[in-house]
């Protein structure tokens, strides 16, 4: 080790200056792309395509079973292969072979018109089918309550024509209120409806509706006139006793429909 000469004068030691840790700007894609898997994780379970080999299970009871469709069940109905085919835990399946249990279809029930002039594009090819297989069809009109009674009633007249004698009574789906359109109105709309098919058919309609649209918007006297084809899915049976039709599942497989199909049941 060297000594210093006499006189020199002492290194001064070089301090550091304390810097604070430097903040790491995140690129805004890093950002971005964790925000999307985050919305991959919550909606990947909706956004799976549902299982076509497996349906909903019908309720306990010895019922009647029927669908009913519109232009959304597309052309590939195979209408001589149209059963109900369940498994051990009775949820509807499309294999013959793994079947326990094998319902038929015993009535239909078909779109054909909506306010006053649009008409499912697959209700002529759909009736004339049904028809020819003797099933008991049934036509139905979706209701718009913003549009006149009367010319919806005709509108539907002119598109379904005759009914033969098995077939089902006319249908009035009734689910949705414009805004500004009271209670009042929509059950005397509704009577209008209903009382001019009825003069021309001859044959009381019936109302199609929700088990909650029911019981918030329509009359006491106008459930217990007309016959009631009531929809209410997870449930062991409807609220209400008062139904000839019930809806329970719009998410079941029937051998001979691709995809999911509503299903219901009538009280034999």
């Amino acid at each position: 080790m060297q000594q210093k000469g006499k006189g020199s004068k002492p290194r001064k030691r070089t301090q550091r200056k304390r810097r604070g840790k430097r903040k790491v700007a995140v690129p805004i894609w890093v950002w971005i792309s964790a925000l999307v898997l985050l919305a991959l994780a919550i909606l990947l379970p909706y956004l799976r395509p549902a299982n076509p080999e497996k349906g909903s299970r019908i309720p306990e009871g010895n019922y009647a079973y029927g669908i009913d469709i519109s232009h959304h069940n597309g052309r590939e109905i195979v209408w001589d292969s149209l059963m109900v085919l369940t498994d051990a835990s009775r949820r509807t399946i499309r294999s013959v072979v793994k079947a326990r249990e094998i319902h038929p279809v015993s009535f239909v029930f078909i779109k054909a018109t909506e306010g006053l002039s649009w008409t499912d594009r697959e209700f002529a090819r759909n009736w004339e089918e049904a028809g020819r297989r003797d099933f008991r069809r049934g036509a139905y009109h979706f209701y718009r309550t913003s549009k006149n009674p009367v010319q919806q009633a005709r509108h539907f007249i002119n598109t379904v024509g005759s009914l033969r004698h098995k077939d089902l009574p006319p249908v009035l789906d009734i689910e949705t209120l414009h805004r500004g359109y009271s209670r009042a109105e929509l059950n005397r709309d509704l009577g209008i409806w209903l009382e001019t098919v009825w003069n021309h058919y001859g044959r009381k309609p019936v109302i199609y509706t929700y088990e909650s649209f029911a019981r918030d918007y329509l009359d006491k006297t106008l459930l217990e006139k007309y016959p009631l084809w009531i929809a209410h899915y997870d449930v062991p049976k409807p609220d209400t006793d008062r139904w000839n039709w019930w809806q329970f599942t719009d998410k079941a497989v029937v051998h001979g429909i691709p995809g999911h199909v509503d299903l219901n049941v009538s009280k034999r």
